[in-house]
């Protein structure tokens, strides 16, 4: 093959892959830019197919169909954790298809700082780098321990676990943040907010017998919220209260080990936007009806 040949081959080749990138776009969001260290970092990539046929986006032996570049304030490469992974995907013509991605899952994710993210796609057939989705910025913040016990996993004695309970201030508000520590390794297994929280009354924070996390605190101006927590960082229950007959709402420590709550009357949400909701409609009915 000549010098001739083999250009024009190749000056075809950059055609057809250009082309088809503007024929397949992708872009990236993150659920929220500000995160506390340890927290999910969930990104979703969106792919519109317009090359007027149906495309399968598939792994091959070298390289990932999708993959992420993920650099600190300095501009250094994060750690990956292993090679990304996806299944195939089918897009059919004028389709678009949206996947949700926990970053955490493949990168180290545990400092604090500032971090800037893109996606990279190739496209069916092609081999070598891809193209890019848009960059975004975000940024991983330590939140203050507020409360923090070690315990051991029901079943499982030799296993410890840290409770911790955080109290974080970003975007003009106080969140409590719960995290799931593996004492073993010292990496979290679970980290997430559970709400604003009101400071000037202070959170309630005790392990049942169970080794059940519960946190009781204010989240609103007459409202109480109540979570539990198992070791594995798995919410169980979310409860509200309003304040009773006798004052503040309390956690309460039974003989056997359980938690209550005294002093308040059990709130749902739900059910009170339902009753909200009825009542208005009765006061939209004409006059004698």
């Amino acid at each position: 093959m000549n010098l001739r040949l083999l250009s024009r081959l190749c000056g075809l080749a950059l055609i057809s892959v250009t082309a088809a990138h503007g024929q397949i776009s992708a872009t990236l969001r993150l659920n929220k830019t500000q995160y506390v260290a340890g927290e999910a970092v969930i990104g979703v990539v969106t792919i519109t197919n317009n090359s007027g046929q149906d495309q399968v986006f598939q792994t091959t032996t070298r390289m990932p169909w999708l993959d992420f570049v993920i650099k600190d304030g300095k501009g250094e490469p994060t750690t990956p954790k292993g090679r990304v992974g996806f299944g195939a995907v089918k897009i059919p013509a004028g389709q678009t298809m949206a996947r949700e991605v926990v970053l955490n899952s493949f990168f180290q994710l545990s400092d604090p700082g500032s971090y800037s993210v893109y996606g990279v796609v190739r496209t069916p057939g092609q081999m070598s780098e891809g193209f890019s989705t848009n960059r975004l910025l975000f940024n991983l913040s330590a939140a203050r321990p507020y409360w923090t016990q070690k315990v051991g996993v029901k079943g499982n004695a030799s296993k410890l676990r840290e409770f911790r309970v955080l109290n974080y201030s970003g975007n003009q508000k106080t969140e409590l943040y719960v995290q799931v520590m593996d004492c073993s390794t010292g990496t979290s297994i679970q980290t997430y907010s559970i709400g604003e929280v009101l400071m000037f009354r202070k959170p309630q924070i005790t392990v049942d017998r169970n080794q059940v996390l519960h946190v009781f605190f204010l989240s609103g101006p007459t409202m109480w919220t109540h979570i539990q927590v198992d070791t594995n960082g798995k919410l169980l229950k979310r409860e509200f209260h309003i304040r009773g007959p006798q004052g503040d709402p309390q956690l309460l420590a039974m003989r056997d080990g359980s938690i209550g709550i005294s002093n308040s009357i059990p709130y749902d949400p739900k059910a009170a936007a339902e009753a909200k909701a009825k009542v208005r409609k009765a006061s939209d009915r004409p006059a004698g009806f």
